[in-house]
C-alpha cells in the first residue's frame, strides 16, 4: 500500500499558544492553550493533531496518530476510486469497411460511450483511396446515425491521410415536472 503524504503538525510541533480542541470521540472541548491541550492528549495517551491550521484559533484534534492516518488515506483512495478517466479511445475505419468489421467496431465506440469516454474515429486512406474522400465522410456520417445520440467534439477534418472527427456521450438531465398543475375550471 503506497503511503499518502498527509503532513500534519503533533504535540510540540504545533506553534499556535492558543487551539481549538476535539475531543477522540469528535466532540469539541473548546479553545485552550497548548499546553492544557498537550496535557489532555498525553493523559489520554494520544497524540495532539493540527488538522485545521489556517482557522483562528488552530483546530487541533486528540486522536492516534496512526489510526487518523489510516482514516484519511481510506478516504483519499474511495474519492480516488470514484474518479473516472474520461480518457480519449481510437476506433481506426478504412473508407471500403466490410459490413461485419463496421458492426464490430460501432459496438465498440457504444461500449466506449457507455463508459462516458470520448471516441476519436478515424478513417484511414491509402495509396489510391485518397481520390475517394467522399466515402470517408460517408464511413463517418453512418456512424453518427448509428451510433445514437452523441455529441461531436471535433467535425470530420482531414489530417494527412486521416480523416478525423472526435465524438463524446450525450449527458441527459433529468427534468422534474411539476405535478401541481391546476386545472381553470370556468364557473357560469
Amino acid at each position: 500500500m503506497k503511503s499518502v503524504n498527509i503532513n500534519w503538525r503533533i504535540n510540540h510541533q504545533i506553534r499556535a499558544p492558543e487551539v481549538r480542541a476535539i475531543g477522540p470521540d469528535g466532540k469539541q472541548i473548546g479553545v485552550l492553550k497548548l499546553s492544557e491541550a498537550l496535557n489532555e492528549a498525553q493523559n489520554l495517551e494520544l497524540d495532539l493533531v493540527e488538522i485545521a491550521p489556517q482557522a483562528k484559533p488552530p483546530v487541533v484534534k486528540i486522536a492516534n496518530l496512526s489510526k487518523l492516518r489510516y482514516e484519511e488515506e481510506k478516504k483519499l483512495k474511495k474519492e480516488k476510486r470514484g474518479q473516472k478517466g474520461g480518457g480519449t479511445k481510437e476506433i481506426r475505419f478504412s473508407p471500403f469497411i466490410g459490413e461485419a468489421d463496421y458492426q464490430t467496431r460501432l459496438i465498440r465506440i457504444k461500449e466506449f460511450l457507455a463508459e462516458k469516454n470520448k471516441v476519436r474515429v478515424v478513417v484511414k486512406f491509402g495509396g489510391r483511396q485518397m481520390g475517394s474522400k467522399n466515402f470517408g465522410y460517408k464511413v463517418l456520417q453512418r456512424i453518427l446515425e448509428d451510433a445514437g445520440t452523441v455529441n461531436v467534439d471535433m467535425g470530420p477534418k482531414f489530417l494527412g491521410r486521416n480523416l478525423v472527427m472526435v465524438i463524446s456521450p450525450t449527458y441527459k438531465k433529468v427534468i422534474k415536472e411539476e405535478d401541481n398543475k391546476q386545472d381553470v375550471k370556468t364557473e357560469n
